[in-house]
């Protein structure tokens, strides 16, 4: 099995705190989105993960070799694509068409979930879907009666079906797959200017390939501001329940309350402060005189005499005055 991470996007929503950093590599409770991505996908296959490709812009080597990294650390080889035009779904995943071969897991590295991840090999494929109140801004699936996906559809202006495509798939040959996004980007094949993947998921259907749809019981946004901040309190939440050590080990508290579930990182130092719940806060940032709950400051910031409730700062910043949601990014300071 390999898994092929299509990243390429700068993150425009999540402005400011990607434009220094691209999206898939902004922090959630400690680690990186696309981090926790790859490792929630190894912790749950069963089987062997021979390869991770990650299709990426013009990020730089310390990027790469972060990503590399990463796949190293999950006991597997990493790879790295370029995608140089944001022309789609499709055009994004054919950039790695090298390592589309034998079983494949695609994984955009937009959002983090919770699944059954049993895979029915009967199947040619399955997508991940979620329920959703809005469909209209999302891909969606129709389904017939035996449970079998029937329809492919890109943001309907009209109800079809309210199960959204989350991102995540699997394909049991992935030269079939291959070969499709090919006839898209050879005929053309567009949408708005984009080459959309569902579209290759429709022809294959067409010439007999049977996908099912795959359950989640979560499914967590990572594509603005907000939803970051949803997102870090319901992985505290969960690492918290299942025991693991959020606080580092030389972190430094004077007179300080922490109000769990917190991830503190290495380095940090807080003082006459209450810090918690749902709060991250990066390596050697340093807290004083403040009140910090369901937030997400990054590594090497200075917070002091500030009250924050739903704020995200980036790394290397200050903040010295009081606010209630702060946005700012990296070495960016706010000062009384």
């Amino acid at each position: 099995m390999k898994i092929i991470v299509p990243m390429a996007g700068r993150g425009s929503r999540l402005r400011p705190h990607t434009l220094l950093t691209p999206k898939p590599l902004v922090p959630v409770a400690g680690k990186p989105i696309v981090h926790r991505l790859v490792e929630d996908i190894v912790g749950i296959y069963e089987g062997k993960i021979e390869e991770i490709a990650f299709i990426i812009g013009s990020f730089g080597k310390e990027v790469e070799d972060q990503l590399l990294a990463i796949a190293e650390g999950l006991g597997t080889v990493g790879k790295i694509y370029y995608q140089d035009e944001a022309l789609g779904t499709a055009h994004a995943i054919w950039q790695a068409h090298e390592s589309l071969d034998g079983e494949v897991i695609v994984a955009f590295a937009d959002t983090l979930f919770q699944a059954d991840f049993k895979l029915d090999r009967t199947k040619d494929g399955v997508i991940w879907v979620k329920k959703v109140e809005d469909p209209s801004s999302y891909g969606v699936v129709t389904l017939d009666d035996q449970g079998i996906i029937q329809e492919f559809v890109e943001k309907p202006k009209e109800f079809v079906s309210d199960f959204a495509i989350i991102g995540i798939y699997y394909f049991k040959d992935g030269q079939q797959l291959a070969g499709e996004l090919k006839y898209l980007l050879d005929n053309k094949v567009m949408v708005k200017g984009e080459y959309q993947l569902t579209d290759a998921l429709e022809n294959m259907k067409a010439k007999g390939a049977k996908f099912v749809p795959g359950e989640v019981r979560e499914w967590m946004d990572c594509g603005n501001k907000h939803a970051v901040l949803d997102t870090t309190e319901k992985v505290l939440a969960f690492d918290y329940l299942s025991g693991k050590q959020l606080i580092a080990d030389s972190v430094v508290t004077k007179n300080a309350v922490i109000i769990p579930p917190c991830f503190i990182g290495a380095g940090a130092k807080l003082s006459n402060s209450i810090v918690g719940p749902y709060v991250f806060i990066g390596e050697n940032t340093q807290v004083n005189n403040s009140i910090i709950k369901n937030s997400s400051i990054r590594e090497d910031t200075i917070i002091e005499n500030a009250v924050l409730h739903r704020a995200m700062i980036g790394s290397h910043a200050a903040c010295k005055l009081r606010a209630a949601a702060l946005d700012i990014g990296d070495y960016s300071k706010i000062l009384s």
